[in-house]
């Protein structure tokens, strides 16, 4: 599943790990051509953008592609070091920067990034609500402007079946809070059907 769901960002993260180790430029995949032009659109506008992904690989395939396509950005990701992360979240507040790209983990909890006013998800994770954490970075105390948030996903694939469960997640949470007697478990069929 992390293989399909890895062939979704690019080819590249399952079938030439070590270009990205080297630090090769790639070419970018079809979604990655869809996010330069969405954060060229963002940033040509004025705006300013939070960049999440699950996998530290695809942020640096992203991080290159952002670089060379001109975009100032910042990168918070598990290696990062508590003092340098609250120096470049200062930095990202502060401006000049039009980009922050930071993995889903490190970034899921205790900041909070009001310059942003548009959040961008390249990669579905299981759980929406952590997705959903993340996004809150940039609903804090402060924040003036509406937020947009992107969902990037490769259409027929398996982030397609992973954000139907999301829609089938948030439902369950619905019900279980209005006080509905409801479970949730991944059947063995509903986990074939996603790798069909």
């Amino acid at each position: 599943l992390t293989r399909l769901r890895l062939l979704c960002c690019h080819r590249a993260l399952v079938d030439d790990p070590a270009a990205i180790a080297a630090g090769s430029t790639l070419p970018p995949s079809s979604k990655h051509r869809e996010v330069l032009h969405a954060l060229a659109h963002v940033r040509d506008n004025g705006h300013r953008a939070l960049v999440f992904s699950q996998f530290v690989k695809h942020l640096d395939i992203v991080e290159r592609l952002v670089a060379d396509a001109g975009f100032r950005t910042l990168r918070l990701d598990g290696s990062t070091p508590a003092a340098d992360r609250a120096r470049r979240v200062d930095e990202f507040q502060a401006g000049g920067v039009d980009v922050f790209l930071i993995s889903l983990k490190a970034g899921g909890a205790g900041l909070n990034l009001t310059a942003a006013d548009y959040v961008f998800h390249l990669d579905p994770w299981w759980n929406p609500a952590v997705e959903d954490q993340a996004t809150a970075r940039a609903h804090r105390i402060g924040q003036d402007k509406p937020v947009t948030v992107y969902r990037f996903a490769a259409r027929g694939t398996i982030e397609e079946q992973m954000l139907a469960m999301h829609d089938d997640k948030r439902d369950l949470g619905d019900s279980i809070l209005e006080g509905a007697d409801a479970a949730a478990h991944l059947s063995l069929d509903e986990l074939i059907a996603m790798l069909r």
